[in-house]
């Protein structure tokens, strides 16, 4: 296992912006993509007639195909390089993003949904290997809330292009394979400063999520209540007396939240001698505003308040918990967490929508609250077991 990383120890405390631009950039312009894919393929399938079942069925490849494509990534990015790997996932991302169009059978849409979203996964995992390995031990969460937020941005214009574009005809599929090609500029500019895996991770695969538990149980967390939350919460409103104009609002603000608060929590975590504090204290504030939220359902205005902060740290659980990641890891090691990182936000996007919306279905209305209110209870038990624990270990 890699040792943890210190500023006295050779690492260069400088920001290394070329790589840092690279990697952001091009994740970025995966995120406008994914973020216009996803309501462009459920609305088509919609019309189609497909039933809303087998949509979610083939919605859901997307977290199986995140959970295939970790565990063979770091193997991949050591074999052929880490910006060639990130080129190839380009390729045929952008290439399945287009056959979406052309492919009539329904059946085709699940192969093609394993191959996108495999790929842009194998994106992701670099992407934030590249950005970890490239950033400053002193300034690595403000690297991170910068590369948090900016991603955010990407993930919001890519509704607002399908808002723009619609659903007919193939230009939506072309924009959205074009911006995916984009992202190979930077990639390709920067490839020689792209960080090298000369040796393999020391351990298997599996271990990695079990090496660094705060990171990874936090990313399982951020997984579930974003998805679950996200998709869910629309309903939780409407039934609780909101109109779902201000339902929508709601999210907006919740959204918000997610962009404004990234980067002051990523710098804040710069300050602390140990992030995991910090991880403990945006799960309690998760947790408290969770059990908040039926005594909130009369009251949109304080709700809003609420969810100003809720989301904010809801987010801040993915970034800090991957500063706190690249903060005890380094090199091959650190690319084997990165991909067990994102297997656990992959685990959490498909346990998250079904424990909460069970939980709907078991206790009514607020088990949408109670639901996630557990999830963050589960990881305010491991971060501070860790904290009592482990008081020097991850």
């Amino acid at each position: 296992m890699s040792k943890p990383k210190n500023g006295a120890n050779g690492h260069r405390e400088d920001i290394h912006w070329p790589s840092l631009v690279a990697a952001i950039s091009a994740i970025t312009a995966v995120g406008i993509a994914i973020g216009l894919g996803l309501p462009l393929l459920s609305i088509i399938l919609e019309k189609r007639g497909i039933p809303s079942t087998l949509i979610g069925l083939n919605s859901a490849m997307a977290g199986i195909a995140a959970m295939a494509a970790a565990p063979v990534t770091t193997k991949l990015a050591h074999d052929v390089g880490v910006a060639r790997t990130m080129l190839w996932a380009v390729v045929l991302s952008a290439a399945s993003a287009l056959g979406f169009y052309y492919a009539e059978a329904f059946w085709m849409w699940f192969p093609l949904r394993l191959v996108f979203h495999g790929a842009t996964t194998t994106l992701f995992i670099l992407s934030e290997f590249w950005i970890n390995a490239a950033a400053p031990p002193s300034r690595r969460g403000l690297v991170l809330g910068i590369y948090a937020t900016v991603l955010s941005v990407g993930f919001a214009c890519g509704p607002l292009l399908f808002s723009v574009l619609g659903s007919d005809g193939v230009l939506p599929f072309l924009v959205g394979a074009l911006a995916i090609l984009v992202a190979a500029v930077p990639i390709f500019i920067a490839r020689r400063e792209s960080p090298v895996l000369d040796s393999k991770p020391e351990q298997h695969f599996l271990r990695y999520i079990f090496l660094v538990p705060t990171a990874t149980v936090a990313v399982f967390v951020f997984g579930a209540v974003e998805a679950g939350g996200l998709s869910l919460f629309p309903i939780y409103a409407t039934r609780t007396g909101f109109t779902e104009a201000q339902a929508a609002l709601l999210l907006t603000v919740m959204g918000i939240g997610n962009m404004v608060f990234q980067i002051p929590l990523g710098m804040l975590s710069d300050k602390l001698k140990d992030r995991r504090l910090l991880l403990s204290i945006m799960a309690v504030i998760g947790l408290c505003g969770s059990l908040a939220l039926p005594w909130l359902s009369q009251n949109w205005a304080l709700m809003a308040l609420v969810l100003l902060f809720w989301g904010g740290c809801v987010s801040g659980l993915y970034t800090v918990g991957l500063s706190h990641l690249g903060s005890r890891l380094t090199g091959a090691d650190l690319a084997a967490a990165n991909a067990a990182f994102v297997f656990c936000y992959a685990v959490g996007t498909v346990a998250g929508p079904q424990g909460i919306g069970a939980a709907i279905d078991i206790a009514g209305n607020h088990g949408f609250a109670w639901a996630i209110a557990g999830f963050f209870g589960l990881y305010v038990l491991v971060s501070m077991a860790r904290l009592l624990f482990k008081p020097k270990q991850a």
